[in-house]
């Protein structure tokens, strides 16, 4: 059984620090960092026999906005619909109850998302991005 938690004291930092560190969109990512992510974010952890086996965050105003990052799930247990399940948590928790527009981005799990209600940009050529410089470096030179 699988339990979804938001409270943030059950995070197990250093467990997510390392899924994030070899994930392709925040390699060698800083624990310093994953903390202020952390901290300015609704965090939700999955967890199995106490143990934590996902991870995902909202980055939000619980008004108006929300942005999806993060979503992490375990290799032991891929497979089970525990990413799902978290996104899922998300939309259907009160908080997040009315926000117009939520976001994310993603390489692969399109299909994924789109059962869950996303979709690509409905005007792409309003939204604009900022990446810091060494970042974008960062990425091109794993790319």
């Amino acid at each position: 059984m699988i339990e979804l938690d938001d409270d943030k004291a059950r995070l197990d930092i250093a467990r997510v620090r390392g899924w994030l560190a070899s994930s392709y969109w925040s390699p060698a990512i800083a624990r310093e960092l994953v903390e202020r992510a952390i901290a300015g974010s609704h965090c939700l952890g999955a967890y199995r026999e106490g143990a934590q086996v996902g991870f995902a965050r909202m980055i939000t105003d619980h008004a108006t906005f929300a942005w999806l990052a993060d979503v992490w799930v375990d290799e032991a247990v891929r497979g089970e619909g525990v990413g799902r399940r978290m996104v899922g948590w998300f939309l259907e928790h009160p908080r997040f109850a009315g926000i117009r527009r939520m976001g994310l981005t993603t390489v692969d799990a399109h299909g994924v998302y789109a059962t869950l209600g996303f979709a690509p940009l409905e005007r792409p050529e309003r939204f604009m991005e900022r990446m810091d410089p060494a970042y974008v470096a960062m990425m091109r030179a794993r790319a």
